[in-house]
């Protein structure tokens, strides 16, 4: 049983609200610093080199963005984290491809590739979370 202290804490909306911010945070700071700074994050973010060079960089703000709001306000939340966890796992598979390298740098690779897993992990925790939070009380 969970003491009393701690399930106060864990039923508040302000701890399910932190939960939510602090599970997106590395999206929308991303998202926030690509929009900011969209024209050099043309080539970093248009790794695959399609054209027109914008259209990827332009998806990629608007999921990071979208998917935290969407996250953050609590509505279609499973949508949110589905596009941020779709996303986090093509990195994965676009860039962090730690199988195709060597030393150093497919060691760091498989480690950030690592992170992301937990972050889609967390991802679909939330989702649940928030499908249980609005069922009515049994």
């Amino acid at each position: 049983m969970t003491p009393r202290p701690i399930a106060q804490i864990l039923d508040s909306n302000v701890t399910w609200f932190v939960s939510r911010l602090l599970i997106t945070f590395m999206f929308w700071w991303e998202g926030l610093g690509f929009l900011i700074h969209f024209g050099p994050s043309i080539p970093i973010l248009n790794i695959l080199g399609w054209q027109p060079a914008w259209l990827i960089p332009a998806l990629t703000v608007l999921v990071l963005l979208a998917g935290s709001v969407l996250v953050l306000i609590d509505r279609y939340l499973w949508l949110g984290a589905g596009m941020l966890g779709v996303f986090t796992f093509l990195t994965i598979v676009l860039v962090h491809r730690f199988w195709a390298m060597t030393g150093q740098e497919a060691y760091q690779n498989r480690l950030e590739s690592e992170e992301h897993l937990a972050v889609i992990g967390g991802l679909i925790a939330i989702s649940m979370i928030s499908h249980f939070r609005r069922r009515p009380p049994a």
